[in-house]
Formats: structure tokens, sequence, C-alpha cells
């Protein structure tokens, strides 16, 4: 009966894992790793996380620990740019998923990363976030802060670039 639960979780959470890993890695074939390593870790421990009260936030914690190991990043060379296939409700969605600013979400350092797109993609709350990452709400906080900083000044050099003749 244990494996009816989790195909049921896989059924409901594999959509969401895939999201988070692509938005991790920056591409399709390598977000399927972490991924299947992230389901394998938790069918194999499946009697204690079904009685987790959230079995998708140890599932995420774990697809953030795999999606950031040093190997998925240094392959972030090669990332494509292009995001997943997503509805641009207003402005500010279509600001966050513009091409521009996904390029410089990609190329920023493997924690300053996790943060932005657990917080901004994945709307999580400071205090998840440091769960998710094993860091205290305050180190959440100033990541999130230099990320944004960072993307910043990277914009502002692309809008400076673009307005050259």
């Amino acid at each position: 009966m244990e494996q009816v639960g989790f195909v049921e979780f896989v059924a409901a959470r594999s959509r969401s894992l895939m999201r988070t890993a692509y938005l991790l890695t920056g591409d399709h074939q390598r977000s399927e790793d972490p991924v299947q390593a992230t389901l394998t870790k938790v069918y194999l421990k499946w009697a204690r996380v079904s009685r987790m009260d959230q079995p998708a936030a140890y599932a995420r914690r774990i697809l953030v620990n795999e999606a950031t190991r040093s190997r998925w990043w240094r392959a972030s060379g090669e990332l494509t740019g292009r995001l997943p296939e997503t509805p641009a409700d207003d402005a500010s969605e279509r600001l966050a998923t513009s091409s521009s600013v996904w390029n410089a979400v990609l190329r920023l350092p493997p924690r300053q990363r996790a943060v932005v797109v657990l917080r901004y993609y994945e709307d999580l709350s400071e205090a998840e976030i440091a769960d998710v990452l094993g860091i205290a709400p305050g180190t959440v906080k100033s990541t999130a802060h230099a990320a944004t900083q960072r993307l910043a000044g990277a914009l502002a050099d692309l809008m400076t670039e673009g307005s050259t003749p």
C-alpha cells in the first residue's frame, strides 16, 4: 500500500520538481537527473517521508541539494537561456520571464541562484527557503539582497549596451 502513496506523490509533485530543477540547472535534460535522484531518495525513505507534515518540502530540499551539486553547476556554461512555457499575466511576470532577466539569473553563483529561484519563481517564504537550503533566514535575506544587486547591475549593463548606437 505504501507504493500507491508514493505513486500518488510522484503524480502530484513531479511536474513541480521538474520545473524547479529546470530553473536551477537551466536545461531540460540536466534537470532530469536531479529529479530522478530526488525521487529515488524519497522512495527509499518513503515509509518515513509519507508520515511527514510536508513531504513535498522534504523532496524540494533534496532536489535543491542534488541540482546544486558542482557537477550540475559546472555544466551551466552551455545554458540555453530559454524559460519553461509559462503564461505572462502582467508586466512584472513578463519582466521576470524575459530572456535578459533569465540569462542574468542563470549566471548567478549557485546559492544566489537557488535563493532567487525559490523566492521569486517558486514563491517560497524566507523561512521555507532557509529550511530547504539548510541556512539561517538572515542568510537568505543577505543572499537575496546580493543576488538582486548583482541582477540589477547585470541588467543595467544590458540596458547600457542596448542603448549604444
